[in-house]
């Protein structure tokens, strides 16, 4: 015989089961590992790059929001900020800290703990740097992606150069603040540029407002062309060099295909999408289970040269058909 309940019951236990959901909810995603995402830059920039991050953690079965949850933190060009999160994080015992294009984020993480997995993203050699033991067998709490920024230097000189033959006198602008890259930078165009025949002036900016006096400068001193380091904060403020290069009429050669899209003349470099997958990649990794200290230092070898051909032909440059046939992206 079937056993009916009335239907006062049978809303009440409804409703009970109703009121249960909501903590249920709570509850699951408070088991959840937490990453915390440091890196350059600005969120509305970068918003390519944490879907790559996301695409890497997707890959190994993570999914944002289902079960794990990330943390995002752009520095901004406010580079100070960095200790207070990782304080704060470490303090919360995230399962993991991502540091892709961050070399003082992952610097900073190494010195402040070494039991949180480190998985960071870096443009100088992590051995040298005290990241990790070696390449192949990390050895600690960090591991991660070595990409090429700084080693590409002559290369990105060389390709303005042929975009731009008559060049001597180039502008090399550099963000004291990001103080890793920036000497980085400034030592490699300098090895790099005699063998050019260039002559390098150096300029420095660590805020919008510096930008623009570093362009006034420019527009006194009528320099040939512009190199401007790769740094996040720079990559963040993309409309404002596109806008200031247009106005001064002055050929920039960049290192992310970013500051092109928004009409800067011409970008080479690590293809950093990428590098963001790849750390993704690996942040699930860990959560899996891996270990840092076993999972080898990849090392990046995938790269963009970029040229905006309407930004060419408003500052009356024709590009050479030879750099076309090798440009990986022409934005007409």
């Amino acid at each position: 015989m079937a056993i009916g309940i009335g239907r006062r019951q049978f809303i009440s236990a409804l409703g009970g089961a109703a009121s249960a959901w909501p903590f249920a909810a709570r509850a699951q995603r408070a088991k959840m590992p937490v990453v915390g995402f440091i890196s350059n830059g600005s969120a509305d920039a970068s918003a390519r790059f944490a879907a790559a991050f996301r695409n890497g953690l997707n890959e190994t079965g993570y999914v944002e929001g289902q079960n794990v949850t990330v943390e995002y933190h752009w520095t901004d060009g406010q580079y100070d900020r960095v200790a207070t999160l990782l304080a704060d994080l470490i303090r919360r015992r995230v399962a993991v800290i991502a540091t892709p294009a961050s070399n003082d984020a992952t610097l900073a993480a190494k010195a402040a703990t070494a039991t949180i997995p480190i998985v960071f993203g870096v443009p100088g050699d992590p051995v040298q740097l005290g990241l990790v033991a070696s390449l192949p067998r990390p050895g600690g709490n960090a591991t991660g992606i070595n990409f090429f920024s700084h080693e590409v230097v002559a290369k990105r000189l060389r390709l303005l150069h042929d975009l731009v033959p008559k060049a001597v006198r180039v502008a090399v602008l550099l963000n004291p603040a990001n103080a890793l890259s920036a000497e980085s930078t400034l030592r490699e165009v300098q090895e790099a540029a005699p063998a050019i025949g260039l002559q390098i002036q150096t300029l420095n900016a660590t805020t919008i407002g510096e930008i623009d006096a570093a362009f006034a400068a420019l527009a006194r001193e009528r320099p040939d062309a512009m190199f401007v380091a790769p740094d996040g904060f720079f990559t963040s403020r993309r409309v404002q060099f596109a806008t200031l290069t247009a106005y001064d009429r002055i050929p920039a050669t960049y290192a992310n295909r970013d500051i092109v899209a928004a009409g800067g003349l011409m970008s080479y470099g690590t293809d950093l999408a990428d590098l963001f997958r790849q750390v993704g990649v690996y942040t699930g990794r860990i959560l899996k289970g891996a270990k840092p200290a076993d999972l080898p230092v990849v090392q990046s070898t995938k790269f963009e040269f970029v040229i905006n051909l309407q930004t060419a032909r408003a500052l009356g440059i024709e590009v050479p058909p030879a750099v076309l046939s090798i440009a990986d992206e022409v934005i007409e």
